[in-house]
């Protein structure tokens, strides 16, 4: 496959990836907006934006100022309007190595969040009507994309890049939610604090079925770095990030796949071989920056041995 060609299914996957991470954290955080008068959308903004101190606090209070800037503002790179249409891009430039119907999905997807419509509603609607619709528009195309690609070399990036950066947005968001808390796993939060954070990567659920003992720092932290059960974890993500290199075997220079295939062996058996009590002494801060300089060093290594570009 042309360096290309891999190149712009990796990212395609990855902006929506980061699409579908912007969508959750806007509609969890505006529930939680709703019922909080100290609510803040700070952690959201200093997630997924490059906007300085002084221009988060102008913003953090305004909920429709953030809701027109996560989704719609051209002048923000990690907007969801930029990201479907940083994606469709990538899409267009390789259809022959799509099916129709994903790209059929996708061309959709960007022509609703470029309608004029939308920045209406976000102004005058319901806010949770609207992310909804684009929530079920990102999981269409994770829907389409896994019942009609064929198994080859395309997929293997597109799920490359799909759990990398899902490994990477729970790491971002764990690392911005503890700080709040000082990075202390014996600090007490309330109720509702963990509750917001888990519903906004889809572990509310699994949480409550796998701790009997109610919300506690600790338990939060298990289950986002460590549960293979938890599809958003990181160590599964790491996990199928290996199954898919591991598939570009016979396709690749074997210098440059046995170097990549080492960085992530070496940050999967971080993960394997770690727990609460080897976390707990290393420090939360410093094992999650850890993690997210390796992840951000097998993305950089992907760019210049697979896509021919530093």
């Amino acid at each position: 496959m042309l360096s290309r060609v891999a190149d712009s299914l990796y990212w395609m996957s990855r902006y929506i990836k980061r699409t579908d991470s912007v969508l959750r954290l806007l509609k969890v955080n505006y529930a939680s907006a709703q019922d909080d008068a100290a609510f803040t959308w700070r952690p959201v903004l200093k997630i997924f934006t490059y906007l300085e101190e002084d221009e988060i606090s102008k913003m953090e209070k305004n909920t429709r100022m953030v809701l027109h800037y996560m989704i719609i503002e051209k002048d923000n790179p990690n907007a969801v309007a930029t990201l479907v249409t940083k994606a469709r891009e990538n899409a267009r430039s390789v259809q022959d190595n799509i099916t129709n119907e994903l790209w059929q999905t996708l061309n959709e997807f960007y022509h609703i969040v470029r309608d004029e419509r939308l920045a209406l509603a976000l102004q005058t609607k319901d806010p949770i009507t609207t992310l909804d619709m684009l929530i079920a528009r990102a999981m269409l195309y994770y829907g389409i994309a896994e019942s009609t690609m064929f198994r080859g070399e395309g997929l293997n990036f597109m799920n490359i890049g799909k759990y990398l950066e899902r490994a990477t947005q729970s790491v971002d968001i764990l690392d911005v939610k503890f700080s709040d808390l000082s990075y202390d796993l014996d600090k007490t939060a309330e109720v509702t604090y963990w509750k917001h954070l888990l519903q906004s990567i889809s572990g509310y659920a699994l949480y409550l079925k796998t701790y009997r003992s109610g919300f506690e720092a600790r338990n939060v932290v298990e289950l986002i770095v460590f549960n293979n059960n938890y599809p958003l974890s990181i160590i599964y993500s790491v996990n199928m990030l290996d199954r898919y290199f591991e598939r570009l075997k016979e396709s690749s220079d074997r210098a440059n796949y046995d170097k990549i295939r080492f960085m992530i062996g070496r940050l999967r058996a971080k993960l394997q071989y770690s727990n609460m009590h080897t976390l707990s002494d290393q420090g939360l801060h410093k094992f999650l920056i850890e993690l997210n300089h390796d992840l951000t060093n097998i993305g950089n290594a992907l760019n210049e041995h697979y896509f021919a570009y530093s």
